[in-house]
């Protein structure tokens, strides 16, 4: 039996952020992982570069059933702070247009700098060990793993969601919170691909690899302004990923497929500089080629010149290309999917650095708003109540 007064369950970004803090508040610390690799979604993250934070990341960016909670967490750490953490460790990275931040080398040296942290913090970082089961004892927690048996005073429960199951993600966090009795509602992947019902699978599977800056909107009136991409299953990229948190099964989304021009006054335009000019060459120049010549094959384009369109095929035009709508068949699932929008009440913790996942389940004490995140299930009846009213 070990005696440690912190275990964390799960090395990940939660995992090792969590327990260098505690590390540093002079608490003995053991991370318990069952992989090899600590940080495996990290390294994957960013294409392979980590979009480790957003410049402009608010509250509002935040999926959670208790708003006043996430401004709570934002305004104890935020962005700029951890920003701050990775400029002392001298970490070389870039900007993006909409204030996203990328690894300029790899992902590898996020997850570096959280290990760095936690050797700084006196933690210690176990891998291949997977927990087996969690007990309540009179002075804190008992932690079983294939290996040996924890006591601790404090457990923190960063395993993460169901996203990656070849990246070992188990749902061990959500059983461990029936387990306490907290309210776990049904789970559905977030941050996904969809994919197409056949017949427009197979329609444009040929445009796999191309992408398209769009607005995307929801049934319900959520729009995200990004990049589309087309793959060989359906639609993926920055704006579907984000849109896919709001969207339900058999809705459609309406796709702004050309939002910084207006199509009725490029037409009207092109009917005095190129009236002669065929109209799917004239779109062409305006929206990959490939994917003009799909819609003029499905007669969603006009066979005619630019002068040749009447006033009814223009309005008609501009409306399908500023309002396309298409109806998933449904989504990748856990398998590519980068998040859990589960709704999860009263959950246990998992604190995500990267600000572009759809969920935040912390528990900070609320009552001491100086000790930055502490992230800790205590056995004191005090930190239980806190966690309760963040909840």
């Amino acid at each position: 039996m070990t005696q440690v007064d912190v275990i964390v369950i799960g090395a990940g970004a939660a995992g090792l952020m969590c327990a260098a803090q505690a590390g540093y508040r002079g608490r003995s610390v053991t991370v318990l992982d069952m992989g090899k690799k600590p940080g495996r979604k990290i390294l994957i993250s960013g294409g392979g570069r980590c979009n480790f934070t957003n410049e402009n990341a608010c509250p509002d960016n935040y999926l959670c059933g208790n708003p006043h909670f996430v401004k709570s967490c934002l305004s104890r750490y935020t962005q700029h702070d951890f920003i701050e953490l990775v400029d002392r460790h001298g970490l070389a990275y870039h900007h993006k247009t909409l204030g996203q931040l990328f690894c300029d080398n790899s992902a590898q040296d996020i997850v570096d700098i959280l290990l760095t942290e936690c050797e700084w913090a006196g933690v210690n970082v176990a891998l291949r060990n997977e927990v087996l089961s969690v007990e309540k004892t009179d002075t804190g927690y008992l932690v079983s793993t294939e290996q040996q048996s924890y006591s601790c005073e404090s457990l923190v429960v960063a395993a993460g969601g169901l996203t990656m199951p070849k990246l070992g993600a188990t749902p061990i966090g959500y059983k461990i919170a029936e387990q306490f009795g907290l309210k776990v509602l049904p789970t559905m992947a977030a941050l996904v691909p969809f994919t197409l019902h056949q017949h427009d699978k197979d329609r444009f599977e040929g445009l796999s690899g191309i992408s398209v800056p769009c607005i995307v909107s929801s049934e319900d009136g959520t729009s995200f302004k990004e990049n589309i991409l087309f793959t060989h299953r359906g639609l993926s990229g920055p704006a579907i990923l984000q849109i896919s948190s709001f969207w339900r099964a058999g809705q459609a989304v309406t796709i702004n497929l050309l939002p910084e021009l207006d199509l009725t006054a490029q037409l009207a335009t092109w009917r005095e500089t190129q009236a002669q000019k065929s109209l799917k060459n004239s779109l062409a120049t305006i929206l990959p080629k490939r994917f003009v010549e799909i819609l003029h094959e499905s007669k969603a384009i006009p066979d005619c010149n630019v002068n040749q369109l009447t006033h009814s095929q223009i309005d008609e035009l501009a409306n399908y290309i500023h309002n396309w709508q298409i109806k998933p068949n449904g989504t990748e699932g856990y398998r590519t999917a980068e998040g859990d929008k589960h709704c999860k009440e009263n959950r246990l913790f998992i604190f995500m650095i990267k600000n572009t996942m759809t969920y935040t389940g912390n528990k900070i004490n609320s009552k001491k708003p100086d000790q930055i995140l502490k992230l800790l299930i205590n056995s004191k009846q005090e930190n239980s109540l806190n966690f309760k009213e963040a909840a």
